[in-house]
This record gives structure tokens, sequence and C-alpha cells, in this order.
């Protein structure tokens, strides 16, 4: 479905990549190591993030008390959906690489190197949990497939215009959405509140094709 698959996008989402931990043949610092961490076979220095108090036990010396609220409130939401949130070492990272969310497996992971900064912590988790809220906007995050939530137009053209000068063509729809989200207090919270509640389909109006393929596939009746 055009405008509706989303494929492998190296900064922020990625659908494939399996290798066991010393295995990686590229190394650390590369989409192999990874694609070991997103499935699971690299676990070593990968922590669980359930609460703003486990970021509190990593960063002791930063204060995260402004963002605490909306950072929880997702992380449940998140829960009900089957998404966990996981920190994880530097090394398993592409070089530049802050964050990454798995449309397999459903959990996105964040670059221990860059989480100590609050107002860098918040971007990474609402553009990943875009993500998660796009991949329930598909009719289900048991899928590999995601679809953008607002009409293209509807994004600040500053974001468009940032994400074309990173990301191939084809990934700049979902990408423009989940950038401007990012920069936005309580846009993922409340859309990752939909899915779970399982209004996402009457609180967020579908595209014409998403709603064709949910029409298609069962999801709207």
């Amino acid at each position: 479905m055009k405008k509706l698959l989303f494929g492998l996008l190296g900064s922020c989402l990625l659908t494939t990549a399996v290798l066991a931990e010393g295995k990686i043949s590229k190394g650390f610092y590369s989409m192999d190591s990874m694609g070991c961490m997103i499935t699971r076979e690299c676990t070593k220095d990968v922590r669980r993030i359930q609460s703003i108090n486990d970021i509190r036990k990593e960063y002791p010396d930063s204060d995260f008390d402004a963002i605490a609220d909306e950072f929880d409130s997702m992380l449940v939401s998140l829960d009900k959906i089957g998404v966990m949130v996981f920190l994880g070492a530097e090394k398993y990272f592409p070089v530049g690489h802050r964050g990454v969310y798995h449309t397999v497996s459903n959990n996105f992971y964040l670059n221990d190197a860059f989480m100590k900064r609050p107002s860098v912590l918040m971007t990474v988790m609402r553009h990943e949990g875009w993500h998660a809220a796009q991949d329930c906007m598909a009719g289900t995050i048991k899928n590999s497939m995601i679809a953008i939530i607002k009409p293209e137009e509807d994004v600040p053209k500053l974001w468009r215009e940032i994400v074309e000068e990173s990301y191939p063509k084809s990934a700049v729809p979902w990408e423009a959405e989940a950038k401007w989200a990012g920069k936005t207090e309580g846009m993922t919270a409340k859309a990752l509140k939909s899915c779970a509640a399982g209004t996402m389909w009457t609180d967020y109006k579908p595209t014409p094709l998403t709603e064709k393929w949910l029409r298609e596939e069962g999801f709207i009746k």
C-alpha cells in the first residue's frame, strides 16, 4: 500500500536485522549492533525503563522534575499497548543515533549517551513514541506497518524541510510528523493514550488511503 508501508529508516525506526552478540559482523556503532539490540539478541547494558525514577537513577546529577509527568504518562500508555522502552549502551547505536523504534518487536530504545539532558530525553521519547502511535494507526502494532496520523499538509513547513534534508523522500511523511511531535509537549502522550483506549480512528481521522486499508482489513466496520 503506497504511503502506508514503511521500511528501514536508519536513524529512528528499524524493521529488520538479526545478529547475535559476538557475531556482529561490522562491530559496534553499526546497524548490525543496533539490530542485535532491538531483536534482544544483545542484552548486556540494555536496561528496561518503567518510570522516570529509572532515568533518575541513571543520571543522578540531572533534574527531570519538569518532564516527569509527561514521561510517566507515556510509559503508562505504552505499557498498555504492549511497547517496552529500553535504555541501551551507546555502543549499540550507529554514530549520532539517539533512538530507534522497532516495528516488529514494538519496542524502542534510547541511546544512554544522550538521555541525561531532560529536553533531549523528551524529544526522543516523543519522536519514537509517535512512531508507536503510527504503528497503532495502521490497524494494530502486531504488524510491521505504520501509517501517518496527521494529513501531510497539517505538518508545519519547518519540520518537513528539516526532515527533507536528512531522510529519503519515501520516509518524509512519517518522519516529518514524528519530528513535529518530538518538539511538541503532550502531542505524543495524547496519541498514545488514544491508542491504548482503542479510540485511535475516532480521535484521529485516518487519511483516505489508510481508511481504505483499515476497512479492507476489517479494523473499521
